[in-house]
């Protein structure tokens, strides 16, 4: 799955628009600090290194060596290790991020890893998360990527405050390309696709229509400057540690 996420995740309108909505919701959550170190918890390729780097020295975790050796080609700062264990010491980075991570771990794994996070984090740091949501959207990519779970606000809250974060935001994403994705899933169960994993929704759309679908990503990124959106096929969520 990584090499086919290296070809599109360039291009792709959803890697674009994740990118755009995810530093909006960071940007915010910063108020105008600037992180001494963010730590990028199941980086896969590290494609989103390349922007968090903008905002300060970033570096990710990565497990799989398929994603490593992507990441190192493009001089991308990666180190071995799984988000169940971090090696990184306590109160060391002031963000971590976690995309599309969680839902392909076990329950207990998937706690494992919000306490990793939260160890990490130095008081009054924040977790930033993209997760899939919506349990109607379940299909052919959820084989694909190992999907144990999609989530709900509920879900997340239940989790982060779990962990001991509190939750600063939290909003669905991909508001505007909901109709597309729920028909997709709805013709993969009408024709048995469902349940066999492709690789489908990471074939970059032709110009035209991945520059439409961009165009409407990049009005939810600026919309999400002054509100949440209702619902989507994601969630973006910003924990923090508390300072006590």
């Amino acid at each position: 799955m990584l090499d086919a996420t290296a070809v599109a995740e360039n291009r792709h309108f959803w890697f674009k628009g994740l990118r755009r909505s995810a530093r909006v919701l960071l940007m915010q959550s910063l108020a105008g600090r600037t992180p001494q170190l963010i730590l990028d918890c199941g980086s896969g390729t590290g494609r989103n290194l390349d922007w968090l780097s903008t905002i300060g020295p970033a570096v990710g975790v990565e497990l799989s060596t398929t994603g490593l050796a992507h990441g190192r080609r493009l001089g991308r700062r990666l180190v071995r290790g799984t988000v169940t264990a971090l090696p990184f010491a306590d109160n060391s980075v002031d963000v971590a991020t976690s995309f599309d991570v969680l839902y392909s771990l076990g329950d207990a794994d998937e706690q494992l890893a919000l306490q990793e996070m939260h160890r990490v984090l130095r008081p009054g740091g924040v977790a930033l998360f993209n997760l899939a949501a919506l349990d109607s959207l379940r299909g052919s990519h959820s084989v694909l990527t190992h999907e144990r779970r999609r989530y709900t606000p509920g879900r997340i809250r239940t989790r982060l405050a779990h962990a001991g974060f509190a939750v600063d935001r939290l909003t669905f994403t991909n508001t505007s390309i909901l109709p597309i994705a729920w028909s997709v899933r709805l013709l993969e169960r009408l024709t048995g696709r469902a349940g066999t994993a492709s690789t489908s929704d990471l074939a970059v759309p032709a110009a035209p229509v991945n520059a439409a679908f961009n165009a409407m990503l990049s009005l939810e990124a600026a919309w999400l400057r002054l509100g949440n959106l209702p619902i989507g096929s994601s969630i973006l969520a910003v924990g923090r540690k508390q300072s006590s």
